[in-house]
């Protein structure tokens, strides 16, 4: 019989809830044995969930790294900031690690990370789940059949969502630079990893364009207020109310999604008593306009690649939906798909029938990220179960680059345009 894999979960947030419970339909793969969080109410259900004695559940993540290797792998889902520093600290204990994205907004932290896996022989995952997707899977297999040719170019667009952006990037964990990561990273590290992946080819040289136009005090509308429970005059007009959002929207709005996202980033029982308290005066109550964000609202990068291909990349906060989609130029032929609808339309040059390849009933069973989260866990149990540590597809080596691109065009982004040599910036580490 196979290992059964134990985890330590380190920052019980909604992305170490998603990950650790696919142990419950996995428990021949996988374990929870040890969670940490600094919100006890999370520690508690997570104990809870997962039959957890008391010496197995932590105020802090700082405090579980104190004890002896509690595990075989450890989660790291915590602030961006305090990927790096845990995970050194975990390799060291003797764990694997797999750690969300971004590994972290300093690229020697990045190095560093990377040179410590070689040197203790610890597998490193980084949590770039879109390239586990079925969608991009299929992009990726249609790019390299040759159908399309050698490729030229790659145009991907990210709409983040009106509330999404207000939820994440204004009120929310993301919304500051300083204590996270530039949206580059914090969002938008998996275009970057996207389109590094999918070109197959060293990035050169970056271009970036982008700023905070909108969510700032001098756009808010007269009359309004520091919450938008506190009597704010414009609430009926406005899309980013956060009554609006998070207790009356059919799509995200507690009394239809049920204490889903994004209500659950709120409390941690978000029902509609509940969600209510949380806006009154917390972080999600804030009006839009009046904030301590300072990431962007929107965003353009360009990018020449060592063959000469070229890819562009546009992020959005002013969609409606939330949504990637994506056109690969070849010489022969080109491609485009829409990840949410999981279409992806082939068109080769000089026939007259396009080809329609629909990947959407591949996601049936998988659950965040178009079907990535869980082929992600699936991935890392894999490789600790079979001892194959070259079938890791997102391993800290494979991230890192990504990672330096994106850093490089907030670089450019900072100094208006100006174009970064990536040789150049790696250089500097």
């Amino acid at each position: 019989m196979d290992k059964v894999i134990t985890i330590a979960v380190a920052g019980y947030g909604l992305r170490g809830q998603c990950y650790s419970q696919y142990t419950l339909e996995h428990p021949e793969s996988m374990k929870v044995v040890a969670v940490a969080d600094i919100v006890r109410e999370k520690v508690d259900a997570a104990k809870e969930l997962f039959h957890l004695p008391e010496e197995m559940c932590f105020d802090s993540a700082e405090e579980m790294l104190k004890q002896p290797q509690l595990a075989d792998l450890m989660f790291i889902c915590t602030q961006d900031r305090q990927h790096v520093p845990m995970a050194l600290e975990a390799l060291e204990k003797g764990y694997h690690v797999m750690t969300e994205k971004p590994i972290s907004p300093d690229v020697e932290e990045c190095i560093q990370l990377q040179r410590k896996a070689h040197e203790l022989g610890k597998v490193v995952t980084v949590c770039h789940v879109l390239r586990y997707s079925p969608f991009y899977q299929k992009v990726k297999e249609v790019m390299q059949s040759g159908q399309l040719g050698e490729i030229r170019n790659i145009s991907a667009h990210e709409d983040v969502g009106y509330f999404h952006q207000a939820h994440s990037f204004v009120r929310g964990n993301w919304r500051n630079s300083i204590e996270t990561s530039p949206m580059i990273l914090a969002k938008s590290c998996h275009d970057m990893d996207l389109i590094q992946w999918l070109m197959g080819q060293r990035c050169e040289y970056i271009t970036s364009f982008g700023s905070l136009s909108h969510f700032r005090p001098d756009k808010a509308p007269k009359g309004a207020t520091e919450y938008c429970l506190g009597g704010c005059q414009c609430k009926e007009e406005c899309p980013y109310d956060a009554e609006k959002i998070y207790i009356t929207n059919k799509k995200t709005g507690v009394r239809d999604n049920h204490g889903g996202w994004p209500c659950n980033a709120l409390c941690v029982d978000p029902t509609e008593e509940n969600v209510y308290e949380a806006i009154k005066t917390g972080p999600y109550g804030r009006c839009v306009y009046h904030c301590d964000n300072d990431v962007v609202d929107h965003e353009v990068v360009d990018m020449e690649f060592e063959n000469g291909a070229t890819a562009s990349f546009t992020m959005t906060g002013f969609t409606k939906n939330t949504r990637r989609t994506i056109r690969v130029m070849g010489t022969l032929g080109e491609l485009e798909g829409d990840c949410v609808e999981g279409i992806i339309r082939v068109k080769v040059f000089g026939r007259e029938e396009d080809e329609i390849i629909d990947v959407s009933k591949l996601l049936i069973g998988h659950v965040g990220h178009a079907g990535g989260d869980t082929r992600l866990v699936d991935n890392i149990i894999g490789i600790l179960r079979s001892g194959d540590l070259n079938n890791n597809l997102t391993s800290i080596d494979a991230s890192v680059h990504s990672h330096v691109m994106a850093m490089a065009a907030e670089e450019s982004r900072l100094n208006h345009g100006k174009s970064v040599s990536i040789r150049e910036f790696e250089s500097r580490f």
